[in-house]
């Protein structure tokens, strides 16, 4: 299971946004082997840019609880109030061949 997490982030705050996420993914990686990326889409609008972290390969069976470590360790370390409005979180699976 892939995990694809976009949200935005005003640009006054995207410094420090940058610094609070790579934490969170170095404790990630650290604590359950899980590593992230983060991407930027190109270009701004409204002051505003769209990121997006990406957390591939995570077992279904622990989907639930990566979901709960990755929302408590954003909210500690204060990564949410630099968030612009929503996290949308997509879950995408490999498709199996038919057989």
């Amino acid at each position: 299971m892939d995990f694809y997490i976009y949200y935005r982030v005003g640009t006054t705050h995207a410094s420090s946004l940058f610094g609070k996420i790579k934490g969170v993914q170095a404790m990630l990686q650290a604590r359950l082997g899980i590593a992230g990326a983060l991407k930027r889409r190109p270009g701004e609008q409204d002051g505003l840019q769209t990121w997006m972290e990406i957390y591939p390969d995570i077992p279904p069976a622990q989907a639930d609880a990566f979901k709960r470590t990755l929302a408590q360790a954003l909210e500690d370390s204060g990564a949410t109030e630099l968030i612009s409005g929503e996290r949308h979180v997509e879950q995408f699976e490999d498709v199996a061949p038919c057989a």
